[in-house]
């Protein structure tokens, strides 16, 4: 393979990976605690139609399990872990949230 031609895909991919660096970073975030069976906030406001990142921290000391039966999702964190979760889109709408295992933390996720 000649220089040029390594140069060129070298530069493709430069390009490539900086165009998908910007949408990652353009993506908004929207940001919940779970903490011993309290999810805060209670109403998550989030963006329709449009990907985003729901990033999920357990600030509490026993282990929680983000789930949402309508939305097909659930996430579980130990104690004092911070992960997130990916949405691609969703459509307008009110979801319901809870913690499985504090039966008593429950959300309502509403995509606008």
């Amino acid at each position: 393979m000649s220089h040029a031609l390594l140069r060129s895909a070298a530069l493709a991919l430069a390009v490539l990976s900086a165009a998908a660096s910007a949408r990652a970073e353009e993506m908004p975030v929207v940001k919940v605690e779970m903490r011993d069976g309290v999810i805060i906030p209670s109403v998550i406001e989030v963006p329709a139609k449009t990907r985003f990142k729901l990033e999920i921290s357990n600030t509490g000391t026993s282990p929680v399990e983000f789930e949402s039966l309508d939305l097909k999702r659930e996430k579980v964190l130990a104690a004092g872990v911070t992960s997130a979760i990916v949405f691609r889109t969703i459509d307008p709408g009110t979801y319901d949230v809870f913690d499985d295992f504090h039966p008593e933390a429950r959300a309502t996720l509403v995509a606008k």
